[in-house]
């Protein structure tokens, strides 16, 4: 069985001003994608306690990101026509528009808030299943493609 698709966003800081730096996402087979994003010239904005969190740094992005064209072009036609969820919808919403924009393109995909997937009960169960995942997971630092992928396995347990 098929799950939903899900994506995640790092990005150079929490609030106004911040920008995607990494998306990443997993699709409905459980298939992974992951890239950094090159900053544009504008997006200047950079805040330590962020890249505390996801470990990326800053030249990293200059060196090895794609252009935003290129990310847009590449989700686009990854996750054309499909609802694609996340955790921080309120966060990740701004970034992946903040992305497009650069790109002067338009998302092919519906962004939605997993919330929706899930019922009373399992959204009071559901930070603790969370939490099993990425212990089992061994995974550290957020990532984009790995937290889409903790996302998307926690939903198949919380669920089951």
């Amino acid at each position: 069985m098929s799950a939903p698709a899900f994506i995640d966003v790092e990005a150079s800081g929490f609030g106004r001003g911040s920008y995607p730096i990494e998306i990443g996402f997993v699709d409905t087979e459980g298939g992974l994608f992951c890239t950094l994003v090159q900053p544009e010239q504008d997006w200047t904005h950079w805040d330590e306690t962020a890249a505390a969190l996801h470990g990326i740094e800053r030249d990293l992005l200059t060196s090895h990101g794609k252009p935003a064209a290129w990310v847009a072009r590449q989700l686009n036609a990854r996750l054309a026509g499909q609802t694609v969820y996340c955790d921080g919808w309120a966060q990740d919403y701004p970034w992946i528009a903040r992305l497009f924009d650069a790109a002067e393109d338009a998302p092919a995909f519906k962004l939605d808030d997993l919330r929706k997937l899930l019922s009373e009960e399992q959204a009071a169960r559901w930070g603790g299943v969370v939490a099993q995942v990425r212990e089992e997971l061994s995974i550290g630092r957020h990532r984009a493609s790995s937290d889409a992928k903790v996302l998307q396995i926690a939903l198949q347990r919380v669920q089951s």
